[in-house]
């Protein structure tokens, strides 16, 4: 596995020193990451199954993908970064909203994250880098809620936590659509 520096911050999304990756995940030290949440026309969201070799969250759902954005790089960049390496395509994005985590996964780690949330839509071809992705499907937003429901240890940690923000966001400009 490379190892990668990513960003420390405060509470205030303040840069306060770098760190690798793996060494802030160990510590559970807050710093900056992003989560993209991609839909299309119809207002399903695309969901990636994370890739069995992945250490932590192995073989759990979750949004589009998630990372950190390394030293000198915007967040803007890495949001499309990430989309290219893990799903095979970028498209524009917006940041809705942010928020802070915490929470314990496997392997001794804890994920302590100063979240940038992005939204996008997207509905052309994936390729997905199998080393980071098992699968991939658009599922309706009740689908998600109701499978989050009944069976939450099949979904990655943070994203049962923004999944309700995100529903927030997203009822006022697709409810139509989502087969109730």
């Amino acid at each position: 596995m490379k190892k990668h520096e990513i960003i420390l911050v405060n509470e205030r999304d303040e840069p306060v020193g770098v760190m690798e990756k793996m060494q802030a995940h160990r510590e559970g030290l807050l710093h900056r990451a992003f989560s993209v949440f991609i839909f299309d026309s119809k207002g399903k969201m695309l969901l990636q199954q994370r890739a069995l070799e992945k250490y932590h969250g192995a073989c759990l759902w979750t949004n589009a993908c998630c990372s950190h954005p390394y030293p000198g790089e915007t967040i803007e960049e890495a949001v499309q970064r990430r989309l290219k390496e893990e799903l095979g395509f970028i498209t524009p994005v917006e940041k809705i909203f942010s928020f802070v985590y915490h929470a314990e996964v496997e392997n001794g780690l804890t994920e302590h994250e100063y979240d940038h949330v992005f939204t996008g839509e997207y509905e052309g071809e994936i390729n997905p880098d199998k080393k980071e992705i098992a699968d991939y499907t658009y599922e309706e937003m009740q689908h998600i809620r109701h499978r989050i429901q009944y069976q939450p240890e099949k979904f990655t940690s943070w994203f049962k936590i923004a999944f309700p923000k995100i529903e927030n966001w997203w009822k006022p400009l697709y409810a139509e659509n989502d087969l109730r």
